[in-house]
């Protein structure tokens, strides 16, 4: 199976990478290229730095450090933000795969995202949707009391944000975790949902079911996430055992098809 994924460089991008290329005979990578270090472009803000770092370290510790990638992936590097100026003849290798996958892309345009609908792309969202919608919705899930509704969605790719008709959700296993390192095991069980599902051949035979927004809880925006925000968060962190009582009293009714990742920490 060929695949393409569209995604970004970051540990936890490429960790998606690497894992493809794994069940893939073909792997055609679109990067978007940024900082390795998100807190840049705030350098004059010590609280941000601080939950950045916090960030970063939880990547580290769950995806490893960077390595390189297998011989079977053609990698396509490009400036973050400009996959809305690429034209669709230099992505023409890339659009010709068996299973397109978009993962911490920026957001795609006319005419590729009308191309990659065509396609049936799939896009993994860091959130569970319908109830988290927009940016940084594993944060908010935390910051809201609610670990319980901290995941990823697979969903099939749409024009709208977060909005496609739901695969599955991916769930972290639950134990008791500080919140920055649940965040990231949310992404690697999504992460290990997809290539599951890409291995036993059912990801492209499930009926993709369509989203109640009547259940959305919150849409955040970027701009949300302010100095204030991560300060009020910084100081009240909820504890690993509270994070861990949440989990262990998951409903799991309020999710489709849930796939439960298991923690490559332990």
């Amino acid at each position: 199976m060929k695949i393409t994924v569209f995604t970004g460089n970051q540990p936890r991008h490429l960790a998606l990478i690497r894992r493809l290329s794994k069940v893939a005979t073909d792997l055609v990578a679109i990067v978007e290229v940024s900082s390795l270090e998100p807190w840049s472009r705030t350098p004059n803000s010590a609280i941000l730095r601080s939950y950045f770092e916090q960030v970063l370290n939880a990547e580290r510790k769950v995806f490893g450090i960077l390595n390189p990638l297998s011989s079977n992936v053609c990698c396509l590097p490009v400036k973050a933000g400009e996959l809305a100026i690429l034209s669709l003849e230099s992505l023409d290798s890339a659009l010709t795969s068996d299973l397109v996958v978009v993962f911490g892309s920026s957001y795609i345009k006319s005419p590729l995202i009308d191309l990659l609908i065509e396609r049936r792309a799939i896009n993994l969202h860091l959130g569970v949707s319908p109830y988290y919608r927009g940016t940084a919705c594993n944060f908010w899930a935390l910051a809201d009391g609610r670990p319980d509704l901290v995941g990823g969605t697979v969903h099939m790719l749409s024009s709208g944000i977060d909005s496609g008709k739901i695969l599955f959700h991916a769930l972290p296993e639950a134990a008791d975790y500080d919140g920055f390192t649940l965040g990231m095991l949310a992404v690697d069980a999504t992460h290990q949902g997809l290539i599951a599902s890409i291995t036993d051949g059912s990801l492209l035979s499930m009926q993709p079911l369509i989203q109640d927004r009547g259940l959305q809880m919150r849409y955040s925006r970027g701009a949300e996430f302010t100095e204030a925000v991560a300060a009020s968060y910084l100081a009240n962190l909820p504890s690993a055992h509270r994070i861990g009582n949440s989990l262990r009293e998951r409903n799991l009714d309020l999710f489709v098809r849930p796939f439960i990742g298991s923690n490559p920490t332990r």
